[in-house]
């Protein structure tokens, strides 16, 4: 029996979520929903799928939703469908606030439903191999840079870019953070961004996180420094190199990778969480972890404004 799927949002990224998901075996592409009811009409007709401009007329027939549209109104379309009993996949961050989020993650755990975030670089597979060999981090130092496109621009930079790479620090580090120091400034848009921050470990390994949407340059980078060795992950690249002490000289280790579409990945993963009834990789709780410290991250620097 086929799981049929809506995605909710036909943009920038839904439009991949529904390609995806009209090219997999054992998924019916039921409904493509977007308030503008032309665009989902188009991808619906690509992809063999029907058009909905609102998702309550539809949810009731879906077995799972995917929802990428902005970050605001994520909480009152997931609350609707997990009421319902719906398995979900929402994008990042999983809402606006930390309590929305906690809302979310009851309601899933009420009616016995999925409810997974998509932080997509956690199947990216230069960091699932780099995951492999990553045993005790005692320092990290993450760089994500990009041109100024204009997407995104509706939240800061924090929550747009930086959280995904504190969902990793914490996926890697398995310590509480105990301390927390941040910068950042606006500069095009009326949000922040570019941003650093600091973040010490109960555990005392420490991590620095850099993102910039104004940059000349584009850089999707994670360093992983341990005793003797370090890892450097090329998120965008899809390489892992490995280096470490050898005699007292240094040396280095390329590590193979299997080049896989990390959204791709993601979905084929969600679907599995369906079929099988167990935690997703990034469930709510990772979800509302990684806003939580984020917001954090926010707080202060618009508190030095």
């Amino acid at each position: 029996m086929s799981i049929k799927v809506g995605v909710i949002g036909t943009g920038y990224l839904g439009q991949h979520h529904a390609r995806i998901y009209s090219e997999i075996e054992g998924v019916k592409l039921t409904a493509l929903i977007d308030i503008d009811k032309k665009r989902a009409e188009e991808l619906a007709s690509k992809y063999k799928s029907k058009a909905y401009s609102n998702y309550k007329d539809i949810i009731k027939s879906l077995d799972a939703v995917n929802i990428v549209t902005p970050t605001i109104s994520h909480y009152e379309i997931a609350l609707a469908c997990l009421r319902l009993g719906k398995d979900v996949l929402v994008e990042k961050p999983i809402t606006f606030d930390v309590a929305q989020a906690d809302c979310l993650i009851n309601e899933a755990e009420k009616n016995k439903c999925i409810l997974q975030v998509g932080h997509i670089e956690r199947y990216n597979p230069a960091l699932i191999k780099a995951s492999e060999i990553i045993k005790k981090p005692l320092y990290l130092e993450s760089r994500r840079y990009s041109p100024f496109t204009g997407r995104g621009t509706d939240v800061d930079i924090t929550l747009d870019l930086m959280i995904h790479d504190i969902d990793i620090i914490l996926s890697l580090v398995p310590s509480p953070v105990k301390e927390i120091r941040a910068n950042g400034q606006r500069l095009l848009t009326d949000k922040i961004d570019f941003a650093n921050a600091w973040l010490e470990f109960e555990n005392r390994t420490s991590a620095f996180a850099s993102v910039s949407r104004v940059s000349t340059e584009r850089q999707r980078m994670l360093t992983v420094f341990e005793k003797d060795s370090y890892t450097i992950v090329d998120y965008q690249n899809l390489e892992v190199k490995s280096y470490f002490n050898d005699n007292s000289k240094l040396s280095a280790d390329a590590l193979l990778l299997e080049k896989k579409e990390p959204l791709r990945e993601e979905l084929i993963d969600f679907l599995c969480c369906v079929t099988e009834r167990k935690k997703p990789k990034v469930s709510g709780v990772e979800g509302r972890d990684a806003l939580k410290i984020v917001l954090d991250i926010t707080e202060k620097i618009k508190h030095k404004e």
